[in-house]
């Protein structure tokens, strides 16, 4: 059997493309948030130097590293008010289901695949290793959830109305979100979003949730 010539790339090798290298510097900064005001928040956009920086620096310092993402999606790079870079935090879709959250919300299946949209994952959120800012984290988690809601109507359309993310456990204690008032809702059960045949393990995580509205659980599981 002879196959015809490859028409294009497929899509499916990017997951195992080499994040290519940015340089970038490691000094260390330790000191008082109020000496790095006004903090510059940077919505970052594809194929520019900033989302290079941001994908490198994921893929390179982030314990689940990074490749690149799928669905709906929006990239923060946050520096300091001389322009060096301190953190970066990733939103994209939310988890297909997960029973505390689902729970919380109040929501049946048939209305959760319906209005899934209007969740946002905080799948990644990193300071970078020689970062030392006391309450730096909880800060950022707090202006971020301020601005999301009108970036993701820009950029995609439609609002989101709930955050949602999943700390590890065994590494973090998640006290930043608390701090910012994020509400710990329970446990996942160690299982992936590919785990479909229920045989993938994976670290106990806690699950957050950070309403952006007062009438979240109405938006959710009314039809739209």
């Amino acid at each position: 059997i002879t196959l015809p010539p490859l028409r294009r790339q497929s899509p499916n090798s990017l997951r195992n493309k080499e994040v290519p290298f940015v340089s970038h510097s490691t000094t260390k900064l330790r000191c008082q948030l109020s000496t790095q005001r006004p903090l510059i928040i940077t919505k970052v956009k594809e194929r520019t130097n900033d989302s290079a920086l941001f994908n490198y620096l994921l893929s390179k310092y982030h314990y689940l590293g990074f490749k690149n993402t799928v669905g709906e999606n929006l990239k923060y790079l946050v520096k300091n008010s001389s322009g060096t870079p301190l953190s970066c935090l990733l939103y994209c879709s939310a988890a297909w289901k997960t029973q505390p959250r689902d729970a919380f919300i109040g929501w049946n299946a048939e209305i959760r695949q319906k209005n899934l949209i209007y969740i946002a994952n905080n799948a990644r959120f990193l300071i970078f290793p020689w970062v030392n800012i006391e309450n730096l984290a909880s800060h950022l988690l707090s202006l971020i959830s301020k601005r999301i809601g009108s970036d993701w109507m820009i950029k995609y359309g439609h609002p989101v109305y709930l955050l949602e993310t999943f700390v590890d456990r065994s590494r973090f204690p998640g006290t930043s979100y608390k701090a910012a008032g994020w509400n710990n809702v329970g446990q996942t059960k160690g299982r992936t979003r590919e785990d479909r045949h229920h045989s993938i393990k994976s670290s106990i995580k806690d699950i957050y949730l950070y309403p952006l509205s007062r009438r979240f659980r109405q938006e959710l599981t009314c039809g739209h």
